[in-house]
Order: structure tokens, then sequence, then C-alpha cells
């Protein structure tokens, strides 16, 4: 059993897919896929995460989007939020920050940063 959850959002499926595969090494860690910024309200509607992965271009709601309406909601305002995106200007991390997000990394993913961002976030071992 799992002591702790993680929401992914990510349109792309390899994407989805490299994100979800560098969680896979954390032991205690479930974790839950959402293909856009819909689904993921969707899944946050009926469940609470202690963390959630989102990227930033995504078609029908996108990834600012979606932590706006995160951080209004109050059952998940206080949940971490990290930004995986290929947006790598300064405007878009700042904007992604401003809005709510705890950190931003941009891709390529490197899989340890993944981990440790996660891990210092909810701290885990």
């Amino acid at each position: 059993m799992s002591d702790f959850s993680c929401l992914v959002v990510e349109d792309s499926p390899m994407m989805r897919q490299l994100v979800v595969f560098a969680l896979g090494r954390l032991k205690n860690l479930s974790v839950t896929e959402a293909d856009d910024g819909v689904d993921g309200l969707r899944k946050l509607a009926s469940a609470s995460y202690d963390i959630i992965l989102t990227d930033i271009n995504m078609p029908i709601m996108d990834g600012l989007k979606l932590i706006q309406r995160v951080r209004t909601d109050p059952k998940h305002k206080d949940t971490p939020i990290v930004v995986i995106t290929t947006e790598g200007g300064k405007e878009d991390r700042e904007r992604a920050l401003r809005l709510g997000a705890n950190a931003y990394i941009t891709k390529p993913i490197q899989a340890p940063k993944v981990i440790a961002t996660v891990k210092s976030l909810i701290n885990i071992d």
C-alpha cells in the first residue's frame, strides 16, 4: 500500500510514461494519470493527491488554467504542484509560480530531478 499519491497531468502519452516511470522509483508513491487539464480536474474531484505534476501546453485546458482551478479549490489549495514543460522562458516560469506552482522543471526531463523535487515537496525518502 502506498503512503503517498501523485496525479500526473500530461497530454503526451510518451512524456507521461517517462514521468510515471521516473516516479516508479519511489516505492511508497502511487501514480494516477490524466491526459489533460479537464481529465485532471475530473480526477481531483473524486480523490485527493499529495502532489500534482502537470504540463503547461495541453489541449482543452492547459496547465496554467489547471493550477488556477486547483488553487481556488479549498480541498486542493495546499497540494504541491510541479510544472513539467518545454516552456523554458522566464515569463512562463514566473507566471506558473505566481499562479501557485511550487516547482518548475523544463523538458527534456531528468528522472533524478523529478524524483528529488517530488521527494522534497512531500517529504518522502
